[in-house]
């Protein structure tokens, strides 16, 4: 058996009871940390709250040398990730390896960044477009595909989460002022208006724990300000419902030229 197992936003209390039990029975427990990572915990409290050891794989241990599906041909494995486990592209692919190789599995979620950033918003979840990423930039690397995603889904009036780069190996995390600037940077390329320093944003960080930050304003506001440690991300909200305007207003801090707008 493979049990792919959500460890939720923030710290080792947010599994589940049904995601411990699993883990009890596994005989062996992997985990990964570089899709999505928690912060309000440490390897340690997580083992010590199963009773066993964790495997903490890299990438290419996961993706490339088939280590977990290896393991589940005999044993009961547990798959650790932050989240909520098939978020991850990379995740549903093991799950169509395993099946191909006769492995049964089961799939025990958690809360997910997908569900979460909306509601600490206020926006309503119904509303989101395409959720997009924005990666490091690197020599040869600038691609303007969060920008367009962002575009496609003002057009069809729909909020848009914004995730921002993960790349645990080297402990980078991007922040909310980073994602921020890079959209600028891709407009001052393209000149298409979609993303502007009067264009309202909403950024959130630490979400999952008991003080999580949330702030909108105007982009040219909002990249000031100090969002403190990881994970970040953010919204680009599209046309408002009035309620959702109230929220950004008396809760996540925007101006109120938001309400004015309704």
């Amino acid at each position: 058996m493979l049990y792919f197992i959500g460890l939720g936003l923030y710290d080792e209390k947010d599994i589940s009871l049904k995601g411990i039990e699993a883990l009890r029975k596994a005989d062996v427990v992997y985990a990964e940390f570089y899709t999505a990572n928690l912060f309000g915990t440490t390897l340690d409290a997580l083992k010590f709250m199963i009773g066993k050891d964790i495997v903490v794989l890299k990438r290419s241990e996961v993706e490339e040398e088939n280590i977990i599906l290896e393991s589940a041909k005999d044993k009961n494995v547990g798959f650790l990730t932050a989240g909520d486990p098939l978020i991850a592209t990379t995740h549903t692919d093991l799950m169509i390896e395993a099946k191909k190789r006769n492995i049964e599995t089961t799939v025990i979620h958690a809360s997910s960044i997908l569900s979460a950033a909306p509601g600490l918003a206020g926006l309503q979840a119904y509303k989101f477009g395409k959720v997009t990423t924005v990666p490091f930039s690197d020599k040869n690397f600038f691609p303007h595909s969060p920008y367009t995603a962002i575009k496609a889904n003002m057009e069809f009036n729909a909020h848009t989460l914004v995730l921002l780069d993960i790349r645990a190996d080297e402990n980078r995390y991007m922040t909310v002022n980073e994602g921020l600037e890079y959209l600028l940077k891709v407009e001052e390329e393209r000149k298409e208006g979609a993303i502007t320093e009067d264009t309202i944003a909403v950024g959130i960080a630490r979400a999952g724990s008991d003080k999580p930050f949330v702030r909108a304003d105007k982009i040219k506001n909002l990249i000031k300000e100090d969002f403190g440690g990881p994970l970040h991300c953010m919204i680009i909200p599209g046309d408002l419902h009035f309620m959702e305007a109230e929220y950004l207003v008396k809760i996540c801090g925007a101006p109120e030229e938001v309400l004015d707008n309704q």
